[in-house]
């Protein structure tokens, strides 16, 4: 702005700085009431500066150069996103969710009411626990190795309690380091791929492959009945291996998981193998890798109780590691991840210990395969639609995902085409690797009631 102050202007000054200042309308400014001695010819203008840009301080810390080879975000927090972005277009729309596998169905009360206990035992003397040991309960690490390792030799030591299997994976990866190669499922769970990138395994991601460099991806299609050809993979340290898998929801039969105990054995490798989704088998698959002869001296196993007794937010979980596993010097790897535990965590919650051990009770199991069973009933309903619909399915059967092919099409697309015509929240196949382009995954955790209404949605999109 500017204000013109002419000549000979002769009276006092009355009025007040705050509030001329103050003043927005500059039409009512008036020279009146100001006294200016002297004389006074000219122009006077009151310019506007911009204040100076603050520029933000930096560090002399270098960003770890693993950290940007990451494509994008993380997948579901990625779809999370994408899902607020909808509902804040669509406010009043009810949206479902079916990709994030998450569970949604209560934690059994025989399993809760012993966290309870526990945790009103702790504002009691006598009830009181600080740091428990950081392998985890000794009672609840024996009633593991009984419940599900049973004559597979593993015992209680070999057990390692958690806050899950996810982060279990990323302490393996501290415990592998930068210098050793993998091998992962393709499609399989991201977790596997993006700690490798983080923790300085890879090379860059190849854009025109959809793929990292230096990890060996083992391609898991329905011509190969989603188990990789062996003979076509090459010689890695690490083989990351999923059964049931997520994605694709297939479990490995016992001949299969046979041949990938003798392929790790020939080439001297070590099996991370992911039993997360075990409970939900239904045939006579293996459930476990150890009940493979051999199994022992190349695998380990990690396990959850995440998707048995809806733990997803509690945070439970176990690493089983065989004495008997042991590194190209002879050390054994228990040992290196026991101390990786003791540097990098303090421990499971001891409520959520409580509600582990009350989920290996008769009581509990009863429980956890009830919950199961209502998951896999959903699934059933979603594999019924889409073969009714004329699309081709997989999975289902031992787990709670269901893999749709949409042949020719992005499955970020279809992913796209489903929330924004049907509010239906699925997960595009592409982010679980390139070898899940053209397939979406939906999941069969929700309520019945959602399950069913997204089904119907599904029938009027594609009928």
């Amino acid at each position: 702005m500017s204000v013109i102050i002419h000549q000979n202007l002769s009276t006092s000054i009355s009025s007040s700085t705050s509030t001329f200042l103050g003043h927005n309308n500059l039409k009512s400014i008036k020279c009146s009431n100001v006294s200016i001695p002297g004389r006074i010819s000219g122009v006077i203008k009151c310019v506007a500066t911009p204040s100076a840009e603050k520029t933000a301080y930096k560090t002399k810390v270098s960003r770890n150069e693993n950290m940007g080879k990451l494509q994008a975000g993380y997948l579901f927090p990625e779809i999370a996103r994408r899902r607020a972005a909808h509902m804040l277009k669509y406010p009043d729309a009810q949206v479902i969710s079916l990709g994030i596998g998450d569970t949604t169905e209560p934690i059994p009360e025989v399993i809760t009411s012993a966290m309870a206990k526990r945790s009103y035992a702790l504002s009691t003397v006598e009830g009181y626990t600080g740091y428990g040991a950081e392998q985890g309960e000794k009672q609840l690490r024996a009633a593991i190795a009984k419940t599900y390792y049973e004559n597979l030799g593993i015992e209680e030591d070999d057990i390692f309690v958690s806050d899950g299997a996810k982060s279990d994976i990323s302490r393996l990866q501290v415990l592998f380091g930068s210098k050793v190669t993998m091998a992962v499922q393709d499609p399989s769970y991201p977790a596997y791929v993006d700690s490798s990138v983080i923790l300085g395994q890879t090379g860059q991601f190849q854009k025109d492959v959809e793929k990292y460099g230096n990890i060996e991806y083992m391609k898991c299609t329905p011509e190969n009945g989603f188990f990789p050809d062996l003979s076509a993979i090459r010689r890695t340290d690490i083989i990351f291996f999923c059964s049931p898998n997520n994605p694709t929801g297939y479990a490995a039969s016992r001949e299969q998981l046979t041949r990938l105990v003798e392929f790790a054995k020939e080439n001297g490798s070590i099996i991370v193998f992911d039993s997360a989704y075990a409970l939900y088998i239904s045939d006579d698959n293996p459930r476990s890798i150890f009940e493979i002869p051999g199994a022992k001296e190349v695998s380990m196993e990690v396990s959850s109780f995440s998707k048995y007794a809806g733990f997803t937010g509690v945070r439970l979980g176990w690493t089983a590691i065989p004495k008997e596993l042991l590194y190209s010097d002879g050390f054994p790897v228990a040992k290196d991840f026991n101390r990786i535990v003791c540097t990098c965590f303090n421990g499971a919650s001891n409520i959520a210990q409580a509600g582990g051990l009350a989920c290996v009770s008769p009581e509990g199991i009863k429980a956890m395969h009830e919950v199961v069973g209502f998951y896999k009933e959903n699934t059933d309903i979603i594999v019924e639609t889409f073969n009714s619909l004329g699309f081709k399915v997989y999975g289902g059967k031992n787990a709670p995902y269901v893999w749709i092919y949409f042949p020719g099409q992005s499955s970020w697309d279809v992913f796209s085409e489903i929330l924004e015509k049907t509010h239906v929240v699925t997960t595009p196949g592409s982010g679980f690797g390139p070898g899940g382009e053209g397939f979406i995954r939906v999941s069969a955790f929700g309520h019945r009631e959602n399950v069913l209404e997204a089904c119907r949605r599904f029938k009027q999109l594609y009928k």
